[in-house]
Parts: structure tokens; sequence; C-alpha cells
């Protein structure tokens, strides 16, 4: 059998969440993790949201009327998503601690993409996992 290798993947650009409330997961991923909301409007005229940070972007899709193509059951509150940050975790906790939002673990050792993280687990507006994590410090 002739078994080919792949071409490489070198990046991700942006993936999608389900949301229940755009507005409510604007608000919360904007003021809580500081990331940038935009308005993008693609090849087919409709007018959709987004989050940015780096070179990254979540397009956010409406639970009610989610864009095609979208994943088999798409759905809020079914992502895991781990986010770095040059910051400290004490920052992080006293930021997140000052707007109410509680931290369900950490900071904990994990083992990211790359290496050793220390990380601390919060929770979005549907309930999605939130893990923040920093290389700095890391076991």
């Amino acid at each position: 059998m002739n078994r080919q290798t792949p071409p490489a993947i070198t990046a991700l650009d942006h993936l999608v969440l389900t949301v229940a409330d755009v507005e409510a997961t604007v608000r919360f991923y904007t003021r809580i993790l500081g990331m940038r909301a935009e308005v993008f409007f693609p090849a087919d005229g409709s007018r959709r949201h987004a989050l940015s940070f780096g070179s990254q972007k979540i397009n956010l899709h409406p639970v009610e009327a989610p864009f095609d193509p979208k994943a088999a059951h798409p759905g809020p509150g079914t992502a895991d998503l781990c986010f770095l940050t040059d910051g400290s975790l004490t920052d992080w906790q006293a930021h997140l601690t000052a707007h109410g939002i509680p931290v369900e673990d950490g900071p904990v050792p994990r083992t990211g993409a790359t290496g050793p993280i220390l990380s601390l687990y919060l929770r979005d507006p549907d309930g999605n996992l939130i893990e923040i994590g920093t290389r700095d410090k890391a076991p």
C-alpha cells in the first residue's frame, strides 16, 4: 500500500464558537480577556461577529441561526480553549476577582503545545472551559 505524507498544516487561522448570546460573549471576551471585537461581511453578504487576538480569530455563530457550513452538532458550552498570556497569573486572578469571575482551578501545572505551562481555569457565559496559561515560572 502506498502511503503519502499529507501537506503540512502551518497555523490555526480561526475557530468557531456557537453561542447563545453574541453580545454577552463579545462583552466577556473583550472586557475579561482583552480581545478585540470585529464585525465582518463575508462573500454571502451576511453580518457576522468575531473576536481577535494576536493573529488569531474566533468567529461567533448564534445558536439559533448558525452559518453554513457548520459543525455536525454545534452548541454553546461545548468548547475547551487554552489561551497563553505574557502576564502573571497573580494579575489575572486579581483581574478576574475584580470582575466577579470565579476561578475554577489553578494555578495548576499543565502541558501546552510546546511544553510546560501554569494555568488558571474559568468559564465563559456559555459554560465553555477557558484556560489561561503562562510559560513563565511553569514547572
